[in-house]
Order: C-alpha cells, then structure tokens, then sequence
C-alpha cells in the first residue's frame, strides 16, 4: 500500500497556493547540521538549554527561529552561521554573522528582533533561499525539498541556499521563503526552484508558484496575487499595502498599485465542504480553507 502524502494529495485537489504563506515578519536562520527531530528546537542536538531558551524567546517576541544547513554538508569545525531577517516590503533587511560557537546565539537580541531593530550584526546585502527539508516533520519535506535545495546547489545562487527546518505549510512541498523578503513558494521542483532564483536575481516574483509575502496577513496575500495576476505585475514593490478592514469572514485591502493607482480587494476566507488530512502526520481530516476575490474597485 502506497503511503499517503499530503503534498499529492494537495496537488490532485488544486489546492491554492494563493494568500497561504505563514505570517512571519522576523526571522532567525541558526546554522545546525542535524539531525533536528519533530520539533527542531525541542528535538535537535543543541546545547544544553539552547533550545529551551530559543523557544521561549521565539514565543515571547514573535520571531521564526529556523536551524539551517548547507545541501550536502557534513558535520566537521568550523563557525555556525547566523542570520537575523524582517520582512517588511522595500524596508526588509538582513543581518549575519559568523558565530565561534552555537551556544553564542543567546547573545541575539531577539527582543530587539521582533520589534524590528537591528540586532548589530553586518549587513547582509544578498537574497537568502531558504527550502525546507525537514523530513522528521513531514515526509513531503524531506522528498520534495531535497532535490530542490540540491539543484539549486549546483547553480549559480549557490551561495545563498540553505535547507531548513519547518516554514509552514508541509501540503506544499517543496516549500522555499526567500529573506528577508519574506517571499513563500510552494509546488516546487528542481526546475521551478531555478526559475526562482531567477527571478529573485531579476527582483521578481514567479507567480506561478508564490504562496504570498509573510509580512501580510493570509487575505491581503492572497489579494496581493490576485491583483498581480490581473495586471501582470511582477516587480516586488510593484504593489504596495496600505490599509486593511476586517469584518466577520471579509477583509478589504487597500494597495498602492503601479499604473493604476489606490484599489480595494475584498477577500473572503472560504473552507471547502469536504474534509482531508492536510499534513503526513495529521491524526484527523480538516477542511481546505482558501480566499475568494469578491470585488476590486477603485479607492474611494
């Protein structure tokens, strides 16, 4: 009997990737070679108290603490890579440093992190790929991810591909969030994953395959998209967010759009009427939800 995953399972039903990115504004990347377990803070090899106090301060001040490796690397010395990433449209930025030792990342502020201050580490001027691959969490991860992080290894962003733990979001493997943009993909496979890269070296987004920004809430991504897609705006500031009104299951989104100046979506969060099991590990059947333009018009 074939096993399930949710990632075909997905695809077979046409899942939308549309307004689905997770919705993180900060980041921290924390170099660990594995292996990470379930929970990557809970399970994998840190030192003692490292991942407790990592957990702890990702909870308190908002911030997506992700263990990433090289594709292919094997454990041996060297220093462990840290990056600090907010996503915030044009104003994003990064921050790196090489660490003498893991243990030395509780000096990262992540207060300061979370509220999007720097955190005093140099500037990191080059886009980050970061795929997810974490196969303890979902088997998708592991088999769909894996070929994409090692073809985009052997490319000419190398460099800045990472593979990682958990993003968000396992029914779409292969899964990659370039920072500190905090731009999601999903549905990828070797050749998507290089169209991608591409695209981020051109400062575009490949919409084909973009779940959405998560510096925005799950709505305004998906109205984001949708109005990509109608004016075939492809350019990262191309939109820009302005303000957003929720009420009951509608949320309306003002945008700042270029050539067309200020324009509404309404968007409604809709659940499918059938019930699945969204991830691997899922022990009972949810419905799908998804966003439905219901009007674009003109600011007023």
């Amino acid at each position: 009997m074939t096993a399930f995953r949710c990632a075909a399972a997905s695809r077979a039903r046409g899942d939308e990737l549309a307004g689905t990115a997770s919705t993180v504004r900060s980041f921290l990347l924390l170099e660990h070679l594995g292996p990470w377990g379930v929970d990557a803070l809970r399970d994998a090899r840190l030192p003692d108290g490292l991942g407790a106090h990592l957990q702890e301060q990702a909870r308190r001040h908002r911030v997506r603490v992700l263990l990433v490796r090289r594709p292919g690397r094997r454990a041996g010395a060297g220093p462990t890579r840290v990056v600090a990433a907010r996503a915030a449209g044009p104003a994003s930025w990064a921050e790196g440093a090489d660490l003498d030792r893991i243990d030395d990342v509780r000096d990262v502020d992540l207060a300061a992190l979370g509220a999007g201050r720097s955190v005093g580490l140099e500037p990191q001027g080059d886009p980050v790929l970061a795929v997810c691959t974490h196969g303890r969490h979902d088997a998708c991860c592991a088999e769909l991810g894996r070929p994409v992080a090692s073809a985009l290894a052997d490319g000419p962003q190398a460099a800045a591909v990472w593979e990682t733990s958990h993003v968000g979001g396992d029914r779409f493997a292969g899964n990659l969030v370039v920072l500190p943009r905090g731009l999601y993909y999903g549905g990828l496979d070797p050749d998507s994953a290089h169209e991608v890269a591409a695209a981020t070296a051109r400062g575009e987004v490949l919409l084909e395959f973009f779940r959405g920004r998560s510096d925005l809430p799950m709505a305004v991504q998906a109205a984001d998209v949708a109005l990509r897609r109608e004016h075939g705006l492809l350019g990262l500031d191309d939109l820009r967010p302005g303000v957003v009104q929720v009420a009951d299951d509608l949320t309306t989104a003002r945008f700042a759009v270029v050539g067309h100046g200020e324009v509404d979506v309404v968007v409604r969060r809709v659940l499918g009427a059938d019930l699945h099991r969204l991830t691997c590990s899922a022990v009972r059947d949810s419905a799908v939800p998804r966003h439905e333009v219901i009007e674009v018009r003109g600011a007023s």
